[in-house]
């Protein structure tokens, strides 16, 4: 068995899942006896939620980089860390070896060194998917900088709001990206978000699209004169000389930004070692990972399935990834299934939103394309629809590969609840079964457990988790009250998900979405008020309120109810103005699908917005919305009902 700690049947898991509840210190120091410390922890846990908090293999010392490429070096050297596709599939896809990879973030860690970046310092990475962004990454990683990467579709207020937020003084971006047949000017986008900024003291930009651009003197640098001066500094008589700074287990790794429910992005924290032990957990025991395997997680880096999926639990288990910058439906459908007939990909990791998009174009793209090396099939990011899962399941993995419907969260850091490749049961749009560490139960309302299953002999309620697992956030960056008020004082020692569930007798879960004001669309989470703060902005909005609906694509669509002054032109022109606004504020994923003009919101007496009511009319269901009568204004329900699109 190549890995200690990999579970490999249905009564290993009971036991192994047993011992990590009743004996968590014991169960987790043995997994992580198989990594690389400078010093041994003195105590694996110490936790309170009241504070809340966290802390795993205290007194520990580490550098995670040396456990994701150094360990690996004299085995696995020559063997494949990275294979990038490009966006064009006209381009040259790169191999990046593990000795290559080690050469590579050595080099741009130097290059943070010399442009002032010290220990704990915070780095915005702003890249298109270009093996560069994993250097830029993992050379933060070596040098304990704690990196921030934010997706290329947001917008500069968005980034300049994270920038101020992290208090960044070093970004690492593009000139540009690709993405299907779009150029993203990267670069120029950067430059809007530091008008006005007063902490950033140095931009490095690598050239990926030669769009022209803007270079300040003294704040911008380019990448590829940066590298070459740092390759003299690190390779002496062909031996790499950067050694990983050493760092404490419990030291933030990155923050990662996410929408909460209110206005302003919160910035998840993780820290070094019990992240670094959760994702190789998971990644390993989830897809049933073998050396070997190549694995394709369709992300982008930007989310956190991209940090944790892409490069740190696949690297640290020694494994290849697949690194992919395009879009599943450029040049053509068939994109994905490309790649994997020409890198013989074993497992495949997509969102439920990809697999619906796909499922639209027919079977016409599958043809002449061998997926016979497919393993393992996963999904990530929303709960999957069975129709999806039957196609998913019958065209891609011929009913021969396991599907693994995994749950988690930017804050969980890694899987929580799913079923392992072919050691565990599946059920089609089930997330099934807790991983070994994670107690989940459900509560009602009042933070009561639920113990009466409803008329489907389901227990249904709120999700919660009772006690934490290796990669549970730490805090939200620079602001700790809100992290404990938004996950750990809903319920009263308990971490609170967010999201609604159901629970079968033999204990499988099935996630049913949020509960709280955060839609799920194209599985990237968007905060209610974030998107209203975004509308309200422009300049006719009075005001507005935006709740989900069932889409056949995204899985959960934007419905926005604007109430608007004077209008000028048509409808259709001023939502084309609202959708652009949204764009600048936000980015373009935030786009609503659907915007009504109202003269009213429904309204309690305390000036409540009844969303409720507002998400049972976008559903299309007109008839049975609960009282109305405590509302100020009933009549306006009536004239949202008639106008719904």
């Amino acid at each position: 068995m190549p890995y200690p700690y990999q579970i490999t049947s249905l009564e290993q898991y009971h036991n192994d899942y047993k011992r990590s509840v009743e004996e968590p210190e014991t169960f987790w120091a043995d997994v992580a006896e198989n990594f690389y410390w400078r010093k041994k922890w003195d105590r694996v846990l110490e936790w309170n939620f009241t504070e809340p908090k966290i802390e795993w293999f205290k007194g520990g010392k580490l550098n995670i980089t040396e456990n994701c490429i150094d360990r690996h070096l004299e085995k696995l050297g020559d063997k494949p860390a990275l294979i990038w596709v490009p966006n064009d599939p006209e381009d040259r896809t790169r191999i990046v070896t593990y000795n290559r990879l080690h050469k590579r973030v050595c080099q741009f860690a130097q290059v943070l060194i010399n442009n002032g970046v010290q220990k704990g310092d915070r780095v915005c990475i702003y890249m298109g998917m270009v093996p560069e962004l994993s250097y830029a990454v993992l050379g933060c990683a070596r040098i304990g900088a704690i990196h921030s990467v934010i997706f290329g579709g947001f917008s500069a207020q968005s980034i300049a709001d994270r920038l101020y937020d992290a208090q960044a003084e070093f970004i690492v971006t593009c000139d540009g990206a690709y993405r299907g047949n779009k150029d993203i000017p990267l670069k120029s986008i950067i430059d809007d978000a530091l008008i006005g900024n007063r902490t950033i003291k140095r931009v490095i930009v690598y050239t990926r699209t030669r769009t022209p651009v803007s270079m300040l003197k003294g704040r911008d640098v380019w990448w590829e004169d940066e590298m070459e001066h740092a390759e003299a500094q690190i390779e002496k008589d062909n031996v790499i000389t950067m050694p990983a700074t050493e760092m404490d287990a419990e030291d933030p790794l990155f923050i990662l930004y996410t929408s909460g429910s209110t206005g302003k992005p919160k910035g998840v924290v993780h820290s070094i070692a019990g992240y670094m032990v959760w994702t190789n957990y998971t990644f390993v025991n989830t897809f049933q990972y073998k050396p070997g395997d190549v694995f394709f997680c369709t992300a982008d880096i930007g989310w956190i399935t991209g940090h944790s999926y892409i490069l740190y639990g696949p690297l640290s288990a020694g494994g290849t990834s697949v690194m992919f910058e395009g879009v599943p439906t450029f040049p053509d459908a068939g994109r994905f299934w490309d790649i994997v007939d020409k890198h013989k990909v074993n497992i495949l990791y997509t969102a439920p939103t990809a697999i619906r998009s796909l499922m639209s174009y027919g079977l016409d793209p599958l043809k002449g394309k061998d997926l016979s090396t497919l393993k393992v099939l996963g999904t990530v990011g929303e709960p999957i629809n069975e129709e999806a899962w039957h196609w998913y399941d019958d065209n891609i993995g011929k009913n021969k590969c396991p599907v693994v419907d995994t749950w988690w969260q930017t804050e969980t850091g890694g899987t929580l609840i799913t079923n392992m490749a072919g050691v565990t049961p599946a059920k089609p749009g089930w997330a099934t079964l807790p991983m070994p560490g994670v107690q989940p139960l459900l509560v009602d309302e009042n933070g009561k457990e639920v113990t009466e299953p409803n008329a489907d002999g389901l227990l249904k309620g709120n999700l919660c988790i009772k006690a934490p697992w290796p990669g549970i956030l730490r805090t939200t960056y620079g602001d700790h009250e809100r992290c404990r008020t938004n996950y750990f004082a809903t319920y009263e020692n308990l971490y609170f998900t967010g999201d609604g569930a159901l629970k079968d007798k033999d204990g499988n879960f099935r996630i049913t979405g949020r509960v709280d004001d955060v839609l799920n669309i194209s599985g990237h989470r968007i905060g209610t008020a974030e998107l209203e703060n975004a509308i309200n902005m422009h300049a006719g909005v009075i005001e507005s309120a935006v709740v989900g609906y069932p889409h056949d694509i995204k899985g959960q669509g934007i419905y926005a109810y604007v109430i608007y002054g004077h209008m000028h032109g048509d409808e259709e022109q001023t939502r084309k103005d609202i959708f652009q606004t949204v764009s600048r504020v936000i980015g373009a994923i935030a786009k609503p699908d659907k915007i009504q003009f109202v003269t009213g919101l429904p309204k309690t007496r305390s000036g409540k917005i009844m969303r409720r009511i507002l998400r049972k009319i976008a559903d299309g269901e007109t008839e049975n919305l609960g009282d109305i009568s405590t509302l100020l204004d009933p009549g306006v329900v009536e004239e949202i009902k008639n106008g719904k699109l």
